[in-house]
């Protein structure tokens, strides 16, 4: 896996990343450090591939259990230490998980085990972070 960041340039704390699928996105800072707020920061990309990662890996586990899903949102909410490096401290996933005559045990299953086995995201944070989740099903 690759990733080529450039900096945007003087007067800017702006970069962009070319991913090695060949994607790009913008990061930038806060006003107070020199940034224009005209993109995400770093750190709030973290924490939106991590959501990401798991709601692929649930959303792939529920499919494969024959689970008829149609929506998965996760909204993240973390906490990151107050001295330099802030890392992330506490991170909860509250999952709402849309379908129709879902399982519980089953979409409970799968958020736990994106959550101990095949999220890598997840697996990497907990180093600093307590991870925890929270699930809500909804009947379409």
């Amino acid at each position: 896996m690759e990733c080529k960041i450039s900096w945007q340039g003087a007067g800017t704390m702006a970069f962009t990343a070319q991913t090695g699928s060949g994607h790009q996105l913008k990061m930038d800072g806060p006003p107070d450090a020199g940034g224009k707020n005209s993109a995400p920061r770093p750190m709030e990309l973290i924490l939106a591939g991590t959501g990401g990662c798991s709601a692929f890996d649930v959303v792939l586990i529920l499919q494969r259990a024959r689970q008829v899903v149609s929506a998965c949102d996760v909204v993240l909410t973390a906490e990151r230490a107050e001295v330099e490096p802030k890392v992330f401290t506490k991170i909860n996933l509250h999952f709402t998980v849309k379908g129709t005559d879902l399982d519980r045990g089953k979409v409970e299953r799968a958020v736990k085990l994106s959550h101990e086995k095949y999220c890598s995201a997840t697996t990497m944070l907990a180093k600093t972070a307590e991870i925890t989740y929270t699930i809500d099903i909804v009947a379409d």
